[in-house]
């Protein structure tokens, strides 16, 4: 077995038990090396799409594609278009290849590299367990990148977890890389509410917060905290957009994954770019999956 399978447990209480290990490695790691972004990042993204039907809290066996990419920041002119957004990315010249003549998932032309893997899962989905459904599955296909970027942007929470250990810390860990966690609502983190509205912690609160247009300019940002420990924050990412969480993963604080967050999103779509490529190439290949002609990369492995 490799270090990267041996990275994840097979069982509940056995991720649990390494989830409350990584609690305080994670603290050692980041107060002895912690991640600052270079001037010149390579910034990774990484993303699970399950194929059609099996979305959800699935089930053992589901078939996931994972796709992780290695996005070089300085392509400004490859604005990605968000939903309702206005057009700055022309999709002729910012992608290279055809699906149909390729029959491989295109590639952005800021992208460095991308892979993809396709694993059936061991696991169905249970809160603060993800790792047991999507970690080994995408850290097979961040390990198949050559290149290795600076830091990983994961769609899971981080330092935002019952025992600070989501998917985005534990995923570091397991290959060595510094990590970000990007989603779009906190797990358990929670800001103090504006005066006057709901009760912190309530999803009115939330929906407050980014639904106030003084906030909705890129830039802008809030802490979110559990039990009185910073562990994540709102950001927005786009002027006029609902912000994201940014959350602290491995060897990343608040402020890092701040710094990362913006310095891989651009105005033209609220989700960072790297996180972007990675879901349209795994749901690329997800589609290629029903192709009779499907190579040999997407081919399915069981673990």
């Amino acid at each position: 077995m490799g270090a990267v399978e041996a990275a994840w447990p097979d069982s509940p209480d056995e991720l649990v038990a390494l989830q409350h290990w990584l609690r305080g490695r994670a603290d050692e790691v980041l107060s002895s090396a912690p991640f600052r972004l270079p001037a010149a990042p390579l910034i990774g993204g990484c993303f699970v799409a399950f194929a059609r039907g099996e979305a959800g809290p699935g089930r053992p066996g589901d078939r996931a594609f994972a796709a992780a990419v290695v996005w070089e920041p300085g392509h400004e002119a490859l604005l990605r278009r968000g939903r309702g957004g206005t057009p700055g990315r022309s999709e002729g010249r910012a992608l290279r290849g055809s699906r149909r003549l390729a029959r491989v998932p295109r590639q952005a032309a800021d992208v460095v590299e991308q892979a993809v893997v396709l694993q059936a899962v061991r696991s169905g989905y249970t809160p603060g367990l993800l790792a047991l459904r999507e970690g080994p599955v995408l850290a097979a296909a961040v390990a198949a990148l050559e290149a290795r970027p600076d830091v990983l942007l994961v769609d899971a929470s981080g330092a935002d977890h019952p025992r600070r250990a989501g998917l985005a810390r534990h995923l570091g860990w397991a290959l060595e890389l510094s990590t970000v966690g990007i989603t779009r609502r906190p797990l358990q983190a929670r800001a103090a509410p504006a005066p006057g509205s709901a009760a912190a912690g309530d999803s009115a609160a939330f929906d407050s917060w980014s639904a106030d247009p003084s906030r909705l300019r890129r830039g802008w940002w809030q802490p979110l905290h559990v039990d009185g420990e910073l562990v994540a924050a709102l950001v927005c990412t786009r002027t006029g957009a609902r912000p994201v969480v940014a959350h602290a993963g491995w060897r990343t604080d608040v402020e890092t994954a701040l710094s990362v967050a913006l310095a891989s999103s651009t105005e033209g779509a609220r989700a960072p770019v790297p996180l972007q490529e990675a879901r349209r190439v795994a749901r690329e290949a997800r589609d290629l999956a029903s192709d009779p002609l499907l190579p040999a990369m997407l081919r399915p492995r069981r673990g």
